[in-house]
């Protein structure tokens, strides 16, 4: 007699049909079934990567995708595991990453009516009323798996929901009755569900958008995530150099636009700019949530504004306006394309426009340099400033590595002092929440063996990520990544939240988010996983202590620096 086929092991079958290489797994009671299914011939199903925090897992699963660009997969046990998700969850939906998620429902039956009733007493504690409205807000599609028959269908179905643009998570559930169910097998429906085609701009769309490149007198282009395809940053060089068009980086969470180039036009973080912004009489808009935050940072008033995303409208925020003349759903490298295209088939711009554009570009752009320059330059009291050791990190590392920041208040440090420019080798959260690059730099590393991947965080930001967790999984599964703490000693953040709303307030006199007394930040990736535990506050001493940690690295071994920088307003 042959193995019993489940509906755990169609399940599974679907996932490695799909194309999902890893399930990131928290396990619980909920999943006897797939348990049972992976001991019995677990070799044909995705590798089932153990995580000892439900974040943490669906972080990894993220940092994967970001980096391979394929969705994968994450177990959780119940409500329990779901809520665990947490901020991690928040991310992956702001973030635009395909992933299914399965969780277990609690059994159905209390008598042995069925194979998978209840036995423990969690399976009362854990039945909740709508264990799929926990997480409704921010998945693309959930649903329950209610026979064995059809589990197939839905596992490519979500997937498939998952993966079209704009992509997200989706969500899955099964009671431990149904996952134990016996089904009959069934072939592979993976051809019948393949995502949705990237969706083009309607030609008068089109000639309206380059129309107004050519009319403008200085045209802008903003963008936050257009390098999450990365053959669309190409795409844009060539229309930038085209229309002679400055390229803003609001918020990035990708590479999208070569800093080196002179029609950069700096990051846009919460700081207060002179410019571009203001300056711009036309504004293309085209793959970013947060282009501007209009009490820091608006354009003028007259600036004819074109919005093209893949989600033109936001449809999952709440309260979301830019002032645009057009609206317009697209895939962003597919737009630009037919932009480029279109510019150069007119060829209504002069030669003498474009270089006059450039020119004042790049003049911008060779002051910032100047000022970057400045600011990275090393203290002369000794002291380390976040700045001088994004630099002295950048000269170690190279073009080649992989970078994850999530250095939170030091984002726009981040940005304009480790100068990415190749695409794919610098990536955010692309949400809110903290704590998801410690997992992230595990799926980083699974994805690309063969890259050396950076984590750039606050102390804060490296507590929130389970560092215990990810360093054991990291030893576990052989994907070692050197994690850089600009180490503030404590929380930073909040006060300059505060700040922004009482500039002169009492918390800018006594309120102090400390982290003290100090914890040794490195010691817990030591004591969990055998990282290679590093300290340094001494300027002169932080160049060879980040190649040291990177060498260890480099050779099959994580490595944690915590950089003690000076205390500001006892935050991080």
């Amino acid at each position: 007699m042959g193995e019993p086929y489940t509906t755990s092991t169609a399940l599974l079958e679907a996932l490695t049909e799909a194309g999902v290489r890893y399930l990131f797994a928290n396990l619980g009671s909920d999943h006897t079934g797939i348990i049972e299914a992976y001991a019995r011939g677990g070799g044909r199903f995705p590798e089932l990567i153990l995580c000892p925090h439900e974040s943490v897992a669906l972080s990894a699963a993220h940092g994967y995708t970001q980096v391979s660009g394929e969705a994968q997969a994450v177990l959780v046990h119940t409500d329990c595991g779901t809520q665990n998700l947490g901020g991690a969850m928040h991310n992956a939906s702001r973030g635009r990453i395909p992933v299914l998620i399965f969780a277990g429902l609690t059994p159905a039956t209390l008598n042995g009516e069925l194979p998978g009733s209840r036995t423990e007493f969690i399976h009362w504690l854990q039945d909740t009323a709508d264990q799929r409205g926990l997480v409704r807000g921010y998945v693309k599609s959930e649903q329950e798996i209610r026979t064995g028959a059809n589990v197939k269908q839905l596992v490519h179905r979500a997937l498939q929901i998952a993966r079209s643009d704009p992509p997200g998570p989706a969500y899955l559930t099964g009671t431990r009755e149904i996952m134990e169910q016996l089904a009959d097998p069934e072939s592979d429906l993976g051809p019948w569900f393949g995502q949705v085609a990237p969706c083009a701009l309607a030609a008068p769309v089109v000639d309206e958008i380059v129309s107004a490149l050519e009319d403008a007198t200085s045209p802008l282009i903003v963008t936050s995530y257009l390098g999450r395809e990365p053959l669309a940053v190409g795409e844009l060089v060539r229309v930038a150099e085209l229309a002679g068009a400055g390229v803003l980086e609001s918020v990035p969470n990708r590479v999208n636009f070569p800093p080196e180039h002179p029609l950069h036009g700096g990051y846009l973080w919460h700081t207060p700019r002179a410019e571009p912004l203001p300056q711009a009489d036309m504004i293309l808009v085209i793959g970013s949530d947060v282009p501007w935050i209009p009490t820091v940072n608006r354009p003028s008033d007259s600036a004819r504004i074109f919005v093209v995303d893949a989600d033109p409208l936001k449809e999952q925020l709440p309260l979301w306006a830019v002032p645009a003349v057009r609206y317009a759903r697209a895939d962003a490298g597919l737009a630009l394309r037919q932009i480029a295209q279109r510019l150069a088939e007119r060829g209504r711009l002069s030669p003498s426009v474009v270089a006059s554009r450039t020119a004042a570009r790049a003049e911008a752009h060779s002051a910032r340099l100047a000022e970057y320059a400045v600011r990275e330059a090393k203290p002369d009291d000794g002291t380390i400033s976040p700045a001088y050791a994004v630099a002295c990190l950048r000269d170690v590392l190279g073009s080649d590595a992989i970078v994850l920041t999530e250095a939170v208040s030091g984002y726009q440090i981040v940005s304009e002092h480790l100068r990415a420019s190749r695409p794919g080798s610098l990536f955010g959260s692309g949400g809110g929440s903290l704590g998801w690059s410690g997992g992230a730099a595990v799926g980083a590393k699974l994805a690309a063996p063969d890259k050396t991947v950076v984590s750039i965080v606050g102390d804060g930001s490296y507590l929130f990520g389970v560092p215990s967790v990810v360093h054991w999984m990291a030893r576990r599964y052989g994907a070692p990544s050197l994690t850089v703490i600009l180490n503030n000693q404590g929380w930073r953040t909040p006060l300059l939240s505060t700040l922004a709303v009482h500039p002169d307030g009492a918390a800018a006199r006594k309120f102090a988010a400390s982290f003290a007394p100090a914890a040794d930040l490195p010691g817990i990736a030591a004591a969990a996983g055998d990282a290679v535990p590093l300290t340094v506050s001494d300027a002169d001493a932080l160049p060879v202590t980040l190649a040291s940690a990177l060498a260890q690295v480099q050779v099959g071994r994580s490595a944690v620096v915590s950089i003690e920088l000076p205390p500001v307003g006892g935050s991080g």
